[in-house]
């Protein structure tokens, strides 16, 4: 119970932090960070709840809500990282990318749909446990489902975060070219951290889908799920990191490479 309240209580001023950004600089990356983090007070109350009411223990409703949570949660998550790198991209010379493959894995509106059918299969895989906890073969694989679709597309926000780091040191920082603040000087190795991050959260996620006594075990959950999300989010929280939404072009039209 103690470590839920300490990570509902460390998520508070991050809350405070990105409303102020999301007023002070509206940009798409900073409202989902916020959404994100009152999702996770929310679900660390819960986990507080569950841990410390023996009540609480016993009502599915709550175990549902958190699991749920978790997958909303994410989604906030991994979303941002995704849609920060390619904003990024925007800012450097490179042209567009014309490989299919390519323009397939930069599609923000695919990207997202996936990302939100994966939400949608754990939500019904979690609101179709029975009453006494067990689960059916069928919520079973809805989740594993789920869990696979998550892994995947964390690499594929990975795989995009080093296409960036190729692409600014091929050519010479030019992200950074007229921009002094700490983020954007030190963008690439903040970006491949968070995805070094988001990778360990879902490779765990994933090897445990199977066994959720592991999975929830709290010596295993905290450093391996609850911890690499919050670090996360504090990197994001670096100044200069997340560009503004009027530094962004409006359009690029893809060039032959």
């Amino acid at each position: 119970m103690a470590a839920a309240i300490i990570f509902a209580i460390l998520y508070i001023p991050l809350f405070g932090w990105f409303v102020r950004q999301s007023l002070a600089r509206p940009t798409y990356v900073y409202f989902v960070l916020t959404f994100f983090c009152a999702i996770r007070i929310a679900a660390f109350g819960i986990r507080a709840a569950l841990a410390g009411l023996d009540s609480a223990g016993q009502t599915l409703g709550l175990l549902i809500a958190d699991e749920i949570l978790s997958g909303v949660g994410f989604f906030g998550l991994l979303y941002s990282a995704y849609t920060l790198v390619l904003d990024l991209e925007q800012l450097t010379d490179r042209p567009v990318p014309t490989s299919p493959v390519l323009r397939i894995t930069r599609n923000r509106h695919l990207f997202r749909a996936v990302l939100m059918a994966a939400v949608v299969l754990g939500i019904v895989s979690a609101t179709s446990t029975n009453s006494d906890g067990s689960t059916s073969t069928t919520a079973v694989s809805l989740h594993k489902a789920s869990t696979i679709i998550f892994l995947v597309l964390t690499i594929l926000q990975a795989f995009q975060t080093l296409i960036l780091v190729r692409m600014e040191i091929a050519e010479k920082n030019s992200y950074k070219r007229g921009n002094e603040s700490f983020g954007a000087q030190n963008a690439m190795p903040i970006l491949l951290l968070v995805s070094l991050l988001l990778l360990v959260r879902e490779a765990f996620a994933t090897a445990t889908m199977t066994n959720p006594l592991k999975q929830n075990t709290e010596h295993l959950w905290y450093p391996l799920i609850a911890l690499p999300e919050i670090i996360a989010v504090v990197l994001y929280a670096t100044p200069g990191l997340v560009p503004p939404k009027n530094e962004l072009p409006t359009q690029r039209i893809p060039q032959q490479l």
